[in-house]
């Protein structure tokens, strides 16, 4: 990896797999008593917020606790931008205090890679603006590749307020990075402007009708997963759809459209990257069915961002850390070879 992650495209689909398979060993401390390991011991993490956050934040902050990191939390309310101060000097401040790793959330699109030209730090994009969101997008790789395996020619739908997601954005780079097939679909007043040249460029498909592509009828054939993103009405300025109701009868998953797409494959996935508009465009029979992975993709938050600090600041040298199942299994193999190399009580000395 390189020294930030500010993009998806930063990413290789090798770098991609690296950190889904270092994912599946962090994955595993959430299953010990004792959820610690040395590995980022003496690195200090400051998560600098400008947003609100539940989920980024505090996955974020427990990956660096668990790793025995010095995470220390900031927001905008809490800090001298409240007074006046700019995002250059309170971003250089902070890096003058000879911190490991920024990861920083921002209203403002290419906030993280203007922050990066500036300090010496790493820089870990937590979502800026409309802009993207690569951690998001891993971890919902991440839980895909759980559950369906290779990602290659796997159809995945996203559905939504695609105008104003960064999870989208960062979304269709990594799903194509690991060759899966994407087809995204908004009402015309939510499907961002140019779409028609991006997708054509990096091959992914596009609707204005949710019900064809979930039949199976688009361009990519049978559904393997559903995404649905939220309505973020705090980034809308203007009328985007006549009614919520009306939203929801054109563009969320029903209970009718979660059984269409049962009837045709049991094992479909739901996600959503939250926070969820129950009723809105996800019904809460979706939101809690058998289907359902939002709450896997919360556990690989997570998992994902442990692996993300390990590749960016452990260093080479530093080993991940090894799931439990398989030091048991190194430690008796190593006793049984010290067993037999050892000299009997009767051999010559």
């Amino acid at each position: 990896m390189t020294k930030h992650l500010i993009s998806s495209a930063d990413l290789s689909r090798a770098e991609v797999e690296d950190i889904l398979e270092t994912a599946a060993s962090m994955h595993d401390l959430q299953r010990r008593e004792v959820k610690k390991v040395p590995t980022l011991r003496g690195r200090t993490i400051i998560n600098f917020f400008f947003e609100d956050s539940t989920r980024t934040r505090s996955s974020f902050e427990i990956a660096g606790k668990w790793m025995s990191a010095d995470t220390i939390n900031l927001s905008a309310k809490g800090s001298s931008t409240s007074k006046g101060e700019s995002l250059r000097d309170t971003a250089m401040t902070v890096d003058a205090m000879a911190v490991d790793a920024l990861v920083i959330r921002h209203n403002a699109s290419g906030a993280c890679h203007q922050v990066a030209q500036w300090v010496r730090c790493s820089v870990i994009n937590a979502g800026d603006g409309t802009h993207e969101h690569p951690t998001q997008a891993l971890l919902d790789a991440y839980t895909l590749r759980t559950r369906l395996g290779d990602l290659d020619g796997k159809h995945v739908v996203i559905v939504g307020d695609l105008t104003h997601s960064r999870v989208f954005r960062s979304n269709v780079i990594t799903l194509k990075t690991l060759g899966a097939r994407v087809t995204v679909v908004a009402p015309p007043t939510l499907m961002p402007s140019g779409i028609g040249a991006w997708s054509a460029a990096d091959g992914f498909a596009t609707s204005w009708d949710l019900d064809p592509v979930l039949d199976g009828e688009g361009e990519h054939g049978p559904v393997d997963a559903v995404m649905m993103l939220r309505v973020q009405r705090e980034r809308m300025s203007g009328g985007y759809f006549p009614t919520a109701r009306e939203y929801t009868v054109g563009y969320g998953l029903t209970r009718d459209r979660l059984e269409r797409l049962v009837a045709r494959n049991d094992d479909v996935l739901v996600l959503h990257p939250g926070p969820m508009n129950r009723g809105l465009e996800i019904a809460p029979e979706a939101a809690d069915s058998p289907q359902s992975v939002v709450l896997d993709q919360v556990s690989a938050g997570v998992a994902v961002r442990m692996a993300v600090l390990y590749h960016l600041l452990a260093g080479e040298e530093t080993p991940a850390p090894v799931p439990a199942a398989t030091a048991a299994t190194a430690a008796t193999a190593a006793t049984a070879a010290t067993a037999a190399t050892a000299p009997s009580e009767g051999a010559v000395r």
